[in-house]
Order: C-alpha cells, then structure tokens, then sequence
C-alpha cells in the first residue's frame, strides 16, 4: 500500500457540446438569447480503472480524440470528473501545454517564479535553482526580456526546466519530449530518462510506438474514452500497430 502513488476509480467525464455551431460570437449570442442552441452529452472517458506504484512508468495510447490528454489532466488536478475519483500520493509535475501559464508581459525571470509558485516550489528553492533553470533553458542572455518576446520554443525550453527542477514522485508527461531543436530534445529526453530512473511514477503519452517501447513498463490504450487494453508496452502497441 505505501508504493501507491496514483489510484484512479471509476474516472468518467462528461462534456455539453454544442450541436449546431456557431459561425461568430455574434451568432452564437443571437442564438443563446433565443435559446436556439442545442446540446448534446459527449463522454471523453468512461468507467477508468487503475493503480500504479512507485517507479511505474505509464504509456497511454491512442487516436487523436480518444481522451488521453483529458484523463492526464483529472490525474494532474486541473479538472474535476464527472464520476468517479483520483487519489495521488506525493509530488505532482504536470508536463502538459508547456508555458501556458506564462504570462507574457512579465520577464522570464519574474515567470520562473510565477510558474514554480504555481507548480508549489517556495521561492528559496527556486531562488537555489534559478541559474540550473536559466543555464539548462539556454535563456542567460533573454532572461530579463518579456516572454512575449520568445518564441514558442523559447517558451517551452523555460516551462519544462521550472518543471524539472525536482525530481517529483509523479510526473505526468503529454508530447513534450520535442521541445526545442534536435539538441535541446535530446538534453531534455536525457533529463526525462534521468527522473524516471530515479524511482519517479511517470505517466506518458505519446503517439511514438518506439518511445513507449522503450521507456514504459505498462500500456493503457484508450479507444473512445474506454480501455480498450492494458499490458506490457510490447503487447499493448503490437496490437495497436495492427488495428
């Protein structure tokens, strides 16, 4: 029981998707005020189930639409589900929409506070770790610029080395292992592999068979927000690759 770190029970979520869109937010308001907007349920999940213990490292796999950047979230805390409930044991860093909550008329200096405070480090460990942030980001000589100045690369190389700065118990990972140039991907897989070595529960998503391959000891594929398999990483993708 000590080595649980993510317990997910009965986890579905529900959404109210508009039937007939609306070209304009001039029309959507027209429509709204007429009550002539229809809605319909839309399950993303359904019914999941599951455990993973310290040192587990998660693939979820899928089509685009299949609910694994949702069921990421539920996991991270950003969104409620409509049935069910996660229990996490431990530190949490959510790798998921890197630099989205920058905010861009604040330097990068004042962000990498901003962003550890939101990730729940105190201001002394990043004041520790501030030059490991901006040397490992490569940003020494843009870090007092607004980050409405980087590009989105630049943003991104920022957010993911405030968010690995710790080694956390969980870490949950959504496509980010392109940040950057061929380089930085490279530096920044070899941190990933890094923290997952350390004893960290990853859950990983990604659309690359051979990186879930390589790195996962469990698969889930999620098929219309259900789980459609569960195993090892080479059973799990070898039926996968021949649907």
């Amino acid at each position: 029981m000590d080595d649980i770190r993510i317990r997910v029970c009965d986890v579905s979520m529900k959404f109210h998707l508009a039937e007939n869109q609306a070209g304009s937010f001039k029309e959507y308001a027209t429509r709204k005020v007429k009550g002539d907007i229809k809605y319909k349920d839309f399950w993303a999940l359904r019914n999941i189930n599951g455990e993973l213990e310290k040192g587990d490292v998660l693939g979820v796999i899928g089509t685009n639409g299949s609910g694994k950047s949702t069921l990421l979230k539920i996991i991270a805390g950003i969104m409620k589900p409509t049935e069910g409930f996660v229990e996490t044991f431990g530190t949490i860093a959510p790798m998921l929409e890197l630099g989205s909550g920058f905010e861009l008329e604040m330097t990068g200096r004042e962000n990498i506070y901003l962003n550890g405070a939101i990730l729940g480090y105190s201001e002394e460990l990043i004041e520790e770790h501030f030059r490991e942030i901006v040397d490992f980001a490569e940003l020494r000589q843009f870090i007092d610029a607004p980050i409405r100045t980087y590009s989105s690369g630049m943003q991104a190389r920022l957010a993911f080395s405030v968010a690995t700065i710790i080694k956390p118990d969980i870490l949950i990972v959504d496509e980010i292992l392109s940040v950057g140039d061929d380089r930085f991907q490279a530096k920044s897989r070899a941190k990933m592999m890094e923290i997952m070595n350390s004893g960290s529960t990853v859950i990983f998503v990604s659309h690359v068979m051979e990186e879930v391959r390589e790195i996962c000891n469990k698969v889930v594929w999620l098929d219309s927000g259900m789980i459609r398999m569960e195993g090892t990483a080479d059973e799990v993708c070898d039926a996968y690759e021949k649907r």
